[in-house]
């Protein structure tokens, strides 16, 4: 017989799994006991970390009783205990699991030919094709429960009829995110059993920050982006209209996930390579990221030696200031002007860029990708645009541009690289950082500290800001005053923080917050994974590329210095304030339920 040991000796538990002794922490799972193990239980609405729901039932084992009888648990949310003895095998698991599959097949739409999860994305059909040999499971009719669809929401829409009530949206919203406005419905006179929004309110009309977690957790295809990929290529075929890419930092060390190649590979001339094959022009908002430190550091810079309101919250997260709206609207002032890296892409598409590709404004369709849902909102918003229509026409997700690449033919892994267009093409480490939490804070530090002390100061690596705790902070002492600064680190770790921002109480003088736990690198349109430990590689990954950069403050980009030169004058000036800033709206009395 075997033995594994999971954890301190000590402390551990002793249990014996399909005749396999395992050591384990107390308070551990059978499921968690197992994985310890080696050994593989199937599960569908299980999430590391999260409460369990057992609500799917596939996990099912078998324990043990004194008198050599057994009884079925469910793995996930059964802890194990001293001296268990658990089998995961069984005809009698068979059977179990057998049926709990049938039961759910037996309600779920069988589209998935045309589904938008079913690109190797859900893992229901996973789970079934799974089963289907072993189990030799049988679905003699499917009766699909009329629950309708949501698509108010601008940046997702919910298929409720393919909804299996894994519970997993109701968890990441809730004990994750802390924006709770999801809950398990139960119709007492069917029988159905589903998740939905609470109350049975649309997503429009509650306080939904678009974040597209619960997407990118959801095991089926209830939850999905809304599909942007159509209107991109109507566009590119489109001969009367010029089609301009731009590209979030995250994006370059994720995308390539989509495309079989090593989690964190950096892949940003490929990207580039595949937008000009498309039939575009190439950029990254590595440069707008770097043009927003320049706004928003001199923007910080002012309100510290003109007393302006303190702390400075910033301002490039769409999920962070949806939340701000609905929840603080009353301490607004705090939020930077700054508009995103996205939309200051975009008023440059539209206001600059013509006159120097000799483009009609109105003939130029801007494409953004970005690693989050909440883009999509964003970019709708009433102040983003101008004359000419939207600064950003359509937002893809990483994921959907990862389609929109295959469908065009197009293997990222094999691509030859290239370079971006010239003029905004051009991106520091500073830039690339702002894809992880407590980037964009170091890429401000890095500007910001060396121009209030002429260079004195010539730090490049605040590694304070790293990391994926919930709240970082730093006080740093610059010409003799110490300046206190602190990180966010996921929408679910802010509420304390802002309290205390509200109540005048704040240590700080600036803020990061990003709603997504890790930072962009883990949006609700990036590649569908949500585990630390995959997270970390990812912001590994991004410093080794920030790190390889020969510019890695913002205020050194040559095509920074030019643009200033050429057309916005100065930081925080007449023009980059006009085109470069933005308002925020009071949204607290919208929610209805």
């Amino acid at each position: 017989m075997s033995t594994v040991y999971g954890g301190q000796l000590d402390e551990d538990i002793r249990v014996i799994i399909d005749g396999k002794t395992v050591f384990c922490p107390r308070n551990s799972s059978i499921l968690e006991a197992a994985r310890i193990a080696g050994i593989e239980i199937p599960t569908l609405c299980y999430l590391k970390g999260l409460t369990p729901t057992g609500m799917c039932g596939v996990c099912a084992v078998e324990i043990e009783n004194e008198d050599g009888t057994r009884k079925i648990r469910r793995a996930c949310r059964y802890r194990a205990k001293d001296g268990m003895v658990i089998y995961t095998n069984s005809k009698k698991i068979d059977e179990y699991r057998k049926e709990r599959m049938e039961k759910l097949l037996a309600i779920h739409p069988q589209d998935c030919l045309t589904c938008h999860k079913s690109n190797g994305n859900c893992k229901f059909q996973k789970v079934a094709n799974n089963f289907a040999d072993r189990y030799n499971l049988e679905v003699k009719s499917v009766k699909v429960p009329n629950r309708g669809t949501d698509d108010s929401s601008p940046a997702f829409v919910r298929e409720m009829e393919k909804c299996i009530a894994c519970g997993r949206c109701i968890n990441v919203c809730n004990e994750v995110q802390k924006i709770k406005i999801y809950e398990m419905y139960h119709d007492k006179k069917t029988g159905d059993k589903y998740c939905r929004i609470k109350g049975g309110f649309n997503l429009k009309d509650t306080n939904c920050i678009n974040c597209g977690q619960c997407v990118k957790v959801c095991p089926v295809g209830a939850l999905t982006e809304k599909n942007g990929i159509v209107d991109a290529l109507n566009a590119i075929d489109d001969p009367n209209l010029t089609v301009v890419w731009s590209m979030a930092p995250a994006i370059q060390n994720t995308l390539g996930e989509e495309f079989g190649l090593p989690t964190g590979t950096d892949v940003t001339r490929k990207i580039a390579a595949a937008m000009k094959r498309v039939g575009a022009y190439a950029y990254t908002t590595d440069f707008s990221a770097d043009l927003t430190i320049m706004e928003e550091g001199t923007e910080f810079i002012g309100r510290v030696s003109n007393g302006g309101v303190l702390p400075m919250l910033t301002s490039c997260c769409p999920g962070w200031i949806r939340y701000m709206e609905y929840n603080y609207p009353d301490q607004l002032e705090h939020l930077s002007s700054c508009k995103s890296p996205q939309q200051m892409f975009g008023a440059l598409v539209k206001n600059y860029l013509p006159s120097k590709i000799n483009v009609d404004a109105k003939k130029i369709y801007h494409i953004s990708i970005m690693p989050c849902t909440a883009k999509k909102f964003e970019c709708q918003r009433p102040e983003m645009g101008g004359d000419y229509g939207k600064d950003v026409d359509v937002v893809l997700t990483t994921r959907e541009v990862a389609k929109l690449f295959k469908m065009r033919g197009i293997d990222l892994a094999t691509i030859e690289e290239e370079d971006f267009d010239s003029l905004m093409g051009c991106g520091t480490g500073a830039g690339r950082i702002f894809s992880s939490t407590g980037g964009v804070m170091e890429a401000a530090l890095r500007t910001v500290v060396w121009k209030l002390t002429n260079g004195k100061i010539d730090t490049i690596d605040y590694v304070a800001a790293r990391g994926y705790k919930g709240v970082k902070e730093a006080t740093l002492n610059i010409n003799g005053m110490d300046v206190r600064v602190a990180v966010v680190n996921g929408i679910g770790n802010v509420k304390p923080v802002m309290d205390d921002v509200r109540a005048g109480k704040s240590p700080y003088h600036f803020i990061e917050v990003m709603a997504c736990p890790g930072g962009c690198l883990n949006g609700g349109g990036a590649p569908l994974t949500s585990e630390p430990a995959m997270i970390g590689v990812r912001m590994d990954k991004t410093y080794e590329s920030d790190k390889n950069n020969k510019l890695r403050r913002s205020h050194e980009n040559p095509e920074i210095q030019e643009i200033y030169k050429d057309y916005l004058g100065e930081p925080c000036g007449h023009i980059s304030h006009h085109i470069l800033h933005t308002t925020y709206t009071d949204r607290s009395k919208t929610v209805k339920h």
